[in-house]
């Protein structure tokens, strides 16, 4: 053999394990991107807006026909003229309010997946919306006399206070909140040319009052400080105090519009009365919801979903219907 031959190494027969990569720390891509959701921008408008939220005008405006003799159709269609007007201005207020709110709503679990918050409406989108819904509202108060529409003017007006800055105003930002009941019931009124019944409008006041500081401990109890600066102001135990005087103050006023202004008599005050009992455990059990199952953040839904309230209301419904139309034969 030539000694200048190249030695050629020996190739095993056994294939030698090739070493496996490093594992990425990054996922695989996959093979098809994931398709977006669809936007539904009519839905998402519809959400600003907040229809769930309609029935607090729907409660609160028709409470002057209470007295049945303005039961009339000309009665029937200011009352849904009125009802119409306010529902209009709360829309307008709902997305005025998550404009100013948007920023702070995308740091809070919930209220992050709002459409403005989440943006999927933006600003333009919203400030269209309002103007839609200020030329509809345009158009219903001209439908009558525009000065029976104060009562929706004084709401839009502390409203926009409210957004501006009031509701970080510890006590005034439950107090604006409820007193913007009390307008929609003297809406109602104005509407039917009759004042405002005192001890009716003192029980809506102290009733939606006792909600929004329900509203107010629920979020303290869950540490939301950071989201509605007024809770800076408030305590667990300060509101429960408040709570405990509105829900006396709530039960009294009920009982003395029944026996001073309630248009009753005979048969129909006996059933009027009865629904006091309606009245009493209805509070009690928010009071329950509140303090015990510490529930109260969204008084609409405690109010609309839990059943023994659904089922108290029901009754508290039947009573007073009957009531009504008792007086109704009678007169």
């Amino acid at each position: 053999m030539d000694s200048h031959a190249v030695d050629i190494p020996k190739i095993s027969a056994t294939p030698r394990r090739v070493a496996a990569p490093p594992a990425s720390t990054t996922p695989p891509a996959p093979q098809a991107e994931a398709a977006e959701p669809r936007r539904r921008p009519w839905a998402d408008l519809l959400t600003l807006i907040r229809p769930g939220q309609w029935v607090k005008n729907l409660a609160v405006v028709p409470l002057v026909l209470l007295d049945t003799r303005h039961w009339t159709s000309s009665g029937a269609g200011r009352i849904l003229l009125a009802l119409v007007v306010f529902t209009l201005a709360s829309a307008i207020v709902y997305v005025v309010n998550d404009l100013a709110d948007r920023e702070r709503d995308r740091l809070h679990p919930d209220k992050r997946d709002r459409p403005l918050a989440a943006g999927r409406i933006g600003t333009g989108g919203a400030l269209a919306l309002a103007a839609v819904l200020a030329t509809a509202l345009t158009a219903a108060v001209l439908a009558r006399p525009v000065a029976e529409s104060w009562p929706v003017a004084v709401y839009l007006l502390i409203s926009i206070g409210y957004s501006r800055g009031l509701k970080h105003i510890p006590l005034l930002d439950a107090f604006i909140v409820a007193t913007g009941f009390v307008l929609r019931l003297a809406q109602g009124c104005v509407a039917l040319g009759r004042p405002v019944p005192y001890w009716l409008a003192i029980c809506v006041f102290s009733f939606c009052l006792l909600l929004s500081l329900g509203k107010r401990r629920h979020e303290l109890i869950a540490a939301e400080l950071g989201h509605r600066p007024a809770l800076r102001g408030y305590t667990v135990a300060f509101a429960d105090h408040l709570i405990a005087v509105t829900a006396g103050l709530t039960a009294v006023a009920y009982l003395l519009f029944l026996h001073e202004e309630a248009a009753f008599a005979g048969a129909a005050h006996t059933a009027a009365r009865l629904s006091a009992l309606c009245a009493i455990f209805g509070l009690a059990r928010y009071l329950q919801v509140l303090l015990v199952e510490e529930g109260g953040g969204n008084p609409v839904r405690v109010l609309l979903r839990d059943r023994a309230t659904l089922v108290n209301s029901a009754l508290w419904a039947l009573l007073i219907g009957t009531a009504l139309l008792l007086a109704a034969s009678a007169a």
